[in-house]
């Protein structure tokens, strides 16, 4: 019954989320483009075997399915693989990291007709959530054709397991019909149990995000980004994955840092691309020099922020700098994954908003390689840092440790994903 009274208000809210759709489109003109696979309309390839089913709602979930993606692919080149995102952002990345290699198209939206479109033109043989994406609809229509669904990465706050206690009569059936769940650590797993997941289907893989991999050859383009903005005696920080909320404040602290050290350079990304221009125009307003890595402006002395208004690149960035700082953690948004920065050796600033990593961060806390900071102190820590260079290594050092002692969850994810996917 709970389904079912979701189910219709999903179908009154419909046309206004069809017409959210388009108004987002003013800022972001993709989100007008192929809206027509959201309700299940697409044409689909002629697969030699049934499709492994894998969805990623955005950027940052499409990043960590690529290590399991690519692991498959590299492994078990005979299973065909489907991505699913929700978000543009998220459809750009599957393109450039994987290409014609997956078939890529839109997430249905969670109602019957749009699911039962999808999974009868692509018959799945599985369904892979990336960290916790939870639609009943889907759940229940793919339990019923008997197509397993699983969580990996599987991650639960505090705050969202609220969220889904008080929707218990969706939750509680929804979580029973899960075939598997890869939790994080031992906390999620106890929410995602508390909650209504059997204990056999819970399992605690830990994060594959610990598996990043930093090829020699992104290494090597870093040196020469680096080399090109002024080498190391300059000091060079960025601010990545920012929102709405935080540019005034990394700005504010990037002029008392620059009160300081005139040569200093800020690399800002912002996390999405519609805020590109905005953050630009804050930047200019703000009274300081700027360069756009999108046009290819020369980065030269005089230069004082480098505006990233690129996609991918982040990685390459952070390996470029001194210090991170990871955005999403200075607005009630819950951070974004410290793991690049500690994976590359550099020191981490966070604010305390970091409820999506809150384990992960603690681990860096505790080993001394990431520091949290408040709206007020961003600007004394850079001080502070930019400053003490022996500070700054033995943090990106400590990071980095964490990272590579806590690899391995990758393997344990694909051999629980494969033994629950049927071969054909």
């Amino acid at each position: 019954m709970a389904r079912f009274l979701y189910t219709l208000i999903y179908y009154l809210i419909l046309p206004l989320i069809l017409v959210r759709l388009y108004w987002r489109g003013r800022a972001a003109p993709a989100y007008r483009l192929r809206w027509r696979e959201r309700l299940g309309w697409f044409k689909a390839p002629a697969f030699a075997q049934r499709p492994l089913w894998i969805h990623s709602v955005s950027v940052g979930e499409t990043v960590a399915a690529a290590l399991l993606v690519n692991r498959l692919l590299k492994e078990h080149p005979e299973r065909p693989i489907v991505v699913t995102t929700m978000t543009p952002t998220g459809s750009e990345r599957v393109k450039a990291l994987f290409g014609d290699r997956v078939f890529h198209v839109y997430a249905p939206y969670d109602l019957p007709g749009p699911v039962m479109r999808f999974l009868r033109r692509l018959n799945p043989c599985a369904l892979v959530i990336m960290e916790t994406e939870l639609w009943p609809n889907w759940i229940a229509m793919c339990a019923a054709q008997g197509i397993p669904t699983m969580v990996a990465n599987a991650r639960l706050s505090e705050r969202s397991a609220r969220g889904y206690g008080k929707v218990s009569a969706i939750t509680r059936p929804m979580l029973q019909k899960l075939s598997w769940v890869a939790a994080q650590n031992a906390a999620d797993g106890g929410r995602f149990a508390a909650l209504g997941l059997p204990q056999k289907n819970l399992s605690v893989t830990g994060s594959i995000k610990f598996d990043i991999s930093v090829s020699e050859e992104l290494r090597a383009e870093s040196a020469a980004l680096r080399e090109a903005w002024g080498g190391p005696k300059r000091f060079i920080w960025v601010a990545g994955s920012t929102h709405e909320g935080e540019d005034s404040v990394i700005l504010a602290a990037h002029q008392q840092l620059l009160a300081h050290r005139p040569e200093a350079l800020l690399v800002i990304v912002p996390r999405h691309p519609e805020r590109f221009d905005k953050v630009g125009e804050d930047i200019l307003q703000a009274g300081l020099r700027m360069a756009r890595r999108s046009r290819n402006d020369a980065v030269v002395p005089g230069t004082q922020v480098l505006l990233g208004d690129t996609m991918g690149e982040l990685l390459r960035l952070y390996a470029a700098a001194d210090l991170a700082f990871v955005g999403g953690s200075l607005v009630d948004t819950g951070g974004h994954n410290p793991l690049e920065p500690a994976a590359v050796g550099k020191p981490v600033l966070m604010g305390p908003a970091v409820f999506n990593f809150a384990d992960i961060c603690s681990q860096l806390e505790q080993a001394q390689g990431l520091r949290f900071v408040e709206r007020r102190t961003l600007g004394d820590a850079l001080l502070e840092l930019c400053d003490d260079e022996v500070a700054r290594l033995r943090m990106g050092e400590a990071a980095s440790k964490v990272v590579n002692e806590n690899r391995g969850a990758l393997d344990r994810l694909l051999d629980g994903v494969l033994r629950h996917a049927p071969g054909r």
